[in-house]
Parts: structure tokens; C-alpha cells; sequence
């Protein structure tokens, strides 16, 4: 079940210049895996050819979203619009740079009155290079 590319916009509400997932990988109950190839004209992109680490927060939450819009898809519906409401535990270990490959697993907790709770790691190269805990909510 791979949606790539443009395919992604089926899951996610997000259009350009702030689009941070281009790969939906796959997914199964609560855990699913996402990507991003980070290119030069990436919105996060800063002067010295680094992903900001503001980037990777959203990258993680998109992964969510992508998730989200995927679950919605299965049903029939179109991909929902959700919001950040909480970062917890955020940390970055190494900032991506324009020509790496970012993995991402997300994996949803608990939901209280909409609100989501979900954590999500990225790696680079297979090391992880940032990991948070997340409140979303999901309209």
C-alpha cells in the first residue's frame, strides 16, 4: 500500500510549500511508517542546507496526519484536518540534510474527546535523528 508523491494528497489536507511527507509506507493497527526525500526548495530547508528542527516536528506530525487520512480513506472519507496541541519530550539528536531520506514510525495511543495521543521517531540512515510525543486533534 504505498501512496507516493502526488498519491499522498488523498491522506494528507496539507499543499505546498509546507508538504512534509511524500511516502505513506504502510500501516497496521495503531503503528504506521512514513517518508520524505528532503530536497533543496523544502519550506524548512535553512542557509546552511539543514532541515530546521521545526521540520521535523512537522514531518512527524504530517506522519500523523497521513495516518489519520489514511484510516479516513479506507472508509470512504476525505482526509481530515488535524492540529498540533501538544509537543512532549521532543528531542533532535541530528538535523536531516537536502538529500537524505527521512523514515518515520508513528504510533497512536489513547483518544480522549478527539484529542490523540501518539508518539513518533524518525530515523536518517537508519539512526534516529528525532523523536516526540504528541497531542493531535483530528477534526
Amino acid at each position: 500500500m504505498l501512496y507516493k508523491d502526488e498519491e499522498i494528497f488523498q491522506l494528507i489536507p496539507q499543499r505546498a510549500p509546507i508538504v512534509m511527507v511524500d511516502k505513506f509506507i504502510d500501516a497496521e493497527g495503531d503503528v504506521c511508517h512514513s517518508g520524505l526525500s528532503v530536497k533543496a526548495d523544502n519550506y524548512f530547508i535553512e542557509e546552511d542546507g539543514m532541515m530546521a528542527e521545526t521540520g521535523l516536528i512537522e514531518h512527524i506530525a504530517q506522519s500523523a496526519s497521513a495516518f489519520a487520512g489514511y484510516r479516513y480513506f479506507l472508509k470512504g472519507l476525505p482526509a481530515p484536518v488535524g492540529y498540533i496541541g501538544e509537543v512532549k519530550n521532543y528531542h533532535c539528536y541530528k538535523r536531516p540534510s537536502v538529500g537524505d531520506e527521512l523514515f518515520t514510525e508513528v504510533v497512536f495511543g489513547a483518544e480522549v474527546d478527539g484529542i490523540t495521543l501518539m508518539s513518533g521517531k524518525t530515523s536518517c540512515g537508519g539512526e534516529v535523528i528525532a523523536e516526540t510525543k504528541m497531542k493531535i486533534f483530528v477534526e
